[in-house]
């Protein structure tokens, strides 16, 4: 059995990228289909045999807490009205796992958010999962990070290729000793410019740490606008142990990204057995109609 059991997620930004939606409302519960985007991080952690997940929140934030709380008065309405299929979700979100909550209480960066985490994660590895990426129902990337460390013991972080003239949306590693998904990474920095990136490789949103990240993440300095960056205190943490790539090509959105928010309401839609069938000929008949065959 892995010792790997608990996760963070950061989810304390204030969703700018898609204001006005976000003024009142946290993009972490922005629907996907129609399960908010946040539901499927955490359910993507439960799949991978976590069982205490730790969301990091901040102002404005409540309904993320009220989403995974028992609501009895809706429990009843559906009860009485024999709507049994509808009841049954609604209850087991609240028996997902253990979900606890903690205010990050200053907007200081990534790495500031997942220092916080620290008294909660204690002496044991944790996964980080950023609210913005969520995975189809298909992928594997985490519990085959998991499998990594279970084998190695080293932290892993998620690796994909992207266009190097994109580089400089993602923290950026470099490799060596790769061994299918698997590498080491030797070096990692922050949105570099393409012409001076390490490579082609971006970091994802899929962290697992050993605890050591903590006492990097004191030694942080800030950097742009004030913030801590989880990415500078991994580049510390490569001088003191191995930390591992794991490299993977799809199955991932990008919803902090408007296109890519609309890309995965689409494919998600369109597989699932209630709504794809309906939806898909929908689709079909927009694109005879606009002539883009």
């Amino acid at each position: 059995m892995s010792e790997v059991k608990k996760a963070v997620i950061p989810a304390a930004g204030l969703g700018t990228r898609f204001l006005p939606a976000t003024k009142a409302q946290p993009k972490e519960m922005l629907p996907v289909v129609d399960k908010p985007a946040i539901q499927y991080v955490v359910e993507e952690a439960v799949a991978a045999g976590i069982d205490d997940i730790l969301i990091i929140t901040g102002r404005n934030k409540r309904t993320l807490e009220d989403h995974f709380d028992r609501n009895f008065e809706l429990e009843h309405q559906l009860r009485t009205k024999g709507k049994t299929g509808d009841l049954a979700d609604v209850v087991e979100l609240a028996e997902l796992a253990d979900i606890h909550f903690v205010r990050q209480g200053e907007p200081l960066g990534l790495g500031h958010a997942v220092s916080v985490a620290r008294k909660h994660v204690g002496s044991e590895p944790f996964v980080v999962m950023l609210g913005d990426d969520i995975m189809d129902d298909h992928s594997t990337v985490l519990s085959d990070m998991i499998k990594t460390y279970d084998e190695t013991s080293s932290s892993v972080v998620a690796l994909m290729e992207v266009p190097l003239e994109d580089i400089a949306s993602y923290g950026c590693a470099a490799v060596e000793d790769r061994d299918g998904a698997v590498c080491r990474i030797t070096e990692v920095v922050e949105k570099p410019a393409p012409e001076v990136a390490p490579s082609n490789l971006g970091v994802m949103g899929r962290y697992l740490f050993t605890p050591a990240i903590f006492e990097e993440l004191e030694h942080v300095e800030p950097g742009v606008g004030g913030e801590i960056q989880l990415t500078d205190a991994i580049a510390r943490l490569l001088s003191h142990e191995a930390v591992l790539g794991y490299v993977f090509s799809e199955g991932r959105f990008d919803i902090g990204k408007k296109l890519d928010y609309l890309r995965a309401t689409v494919e998600l839609a369109l597989r699932r057995e209630d709504l794809g069938p309906e939806f898909r000929a929908f689709l079909s008949s927009i694109v005879a109609r606009e002539g883009l065959a």
